[in-house]
């Protein structure tokens, strides 16, 4: 891992040296980053979780990524698109700043992309990940901290097919982000869907699907159930009957945000992630203990992507000495200088991570604290399905 950043590095450095010293010699009074996300509401928790573990970079580094002090102005999209691009656009020509991060539900980010880098302001996403961002409409000045969105449900299809389960009923919510979910665990499943459900978008009472997975009696269960229908699904599935009998496998269901409200009826369902909190390296270690310290919770993998952003950014101004030389800051964040607390990490060809994909399980660690826990590598160094279809 090191000896790949120092290469790395050492090619960016390279590159900026014959940009000329006039470039590196700019001196900038102060660093100017905007951080937008849902910060009210149900959902405000994944966008905590982000900006919390980001500004944890930003105190570690004495409130100077790169050297520069650091002004972070935070911005609650309300989960609202048109308030959303209102918020950026402010950003962006009344507060001029110099990198807007964050971003965690993808109609949000399908809003704001387009203006952002049609501005050329440097965008790095924590969150959201939405497949025509990885493809088609791919462009330099976005990069993601994060993963596309179809990964996570990708790996739990690659691990129901090396478990062998020939038949899984699938339960998600019955809107479009939710079905392409579907479609992607089905891309790695090489079984048979034995039925979908989709029950209504805020629904609270699933006996009704527990009854029918029963009389199907599938392999496995796969649920993309997000946030407080989640919460309920698990504590439903608890006392459904069929819980030690047919495995129940998730995504974005069982996780770092809704585990604590899940409590033991989490425990031991699987989901996927391309972080956990026990991953065995120093600067996730690092991260760990100190998010604790600070804000007296446990970490999720919201807060870790927001982590490594800062961290990425604090690194590439280092190489740099500012942000003014555009093409510079482009090719040492390209270069991403920095340890992950997810360990491997390399920017693809569209910007967003080469990482690992675990199988990760909820787990009780004391009376109090319940975390997800990486027990397998699902995926190795594995880029996301969209990345042929990027241009720039």
């Amino acid at each position: 891992m090191i000896r790949g950043i120092l290469i790395k590095t050492a090619g960016v450095l390279a590159t900026i040296s014959l940009m000329g010293d006039a470039a590196l010699a700019q001196e900038e009074k102060q660093l100017r980053i905007g951080f937008m996300a849902t910060l009210s509401g149900p959902a405000a928790i994944y966008g905590e979780h982000m900006r919390d573990g980001f500004m944890l970079a930003v105190n570690q580094s004495n409130g100077a990524l790169g050297g520069l002090p650091t002004n972070v102005l935070v911005v609650d999209d309300k989960l609202n698109p048109d308030y959303a691009v209102e918020q950026v656009t402010k950003l962006i020509d009344k507060n001029g700043i110099d990198l807007l991060v964050g971003v965690n539900f993808s109609k949000v980010m399908l809003a704001v992309h387009d203006p952002v880098v049609r501005s050329r302001t440097l965008f790095i996403g924590t969150g959201s990940g939405p497949a025509p961002i990885a493809g088609r409409d791919c462009n330099r000045y976005f990069f993601s901290t994060a993963s596309q969105d179809d990964q996570v449900h990708e790996t739990m299809g690659r691990y129901a097919s090396l478990k062998g389960y020939q038949q899984v009923v699938t339960i998600a919510p019955d809107y479009e982000a939710a079905r392409d979910a579907i479609a992607a665990f089905r891309r790695h499943f090489k079984g048979q869907i034995a039925r979908e459900i989709f029950p209504k978008l805020g629904q609270t009472d699933f006996s009704a699907e527990f009854d029918q997975i029963a009389g199907i009696e599938p392999d496995a269960i796969y649920a993309f159930m997000p946030g407080g229908m989640g919460v309920e699904l698990v504590r439903q599935f608890q006392t459904s009957g069929i819980k030690g009998i047919i495995p129940f496998l998730s995504s974005q269901t069982v996780n770092g945000v809704t585990l604590p409200h899940s409590k033991e009826t989490g425990e031991g369902l699987f989901s996927a992630s391309h972080w956990a909190p026990n991953l065995d390296n120093p600067a996730n270690k690092r991260f760990v203990r100190e998010f604790g310290r600070a804000y007296d919770y446990a970490p999720s993998v919201y807060a870790a992507q927001g982590y490594d952003a800062a961290k990425l950014i604090h690194f590439a101004l280092e190489l740099t000495g500012g942000v003014k030389d555009q093409e510079a800051m482009l090719s040492a964040i390209h270069a991403a200088p920095f340890e992950s607390v997810r360990g491997d990490f390399r920017f693809n060809s569209n910007q967003f991570p080469i990482q690992d994909f675990y199988l990760v399980e909820g787990v009780r660690r004391t009376s109090r604290l319940y975390e997800m826990e990486a027990i397998a590598r699902v995926f190795d160094d594995v880029g996301d399905a969209f990345s042929g279809s990027c241009r720039m």
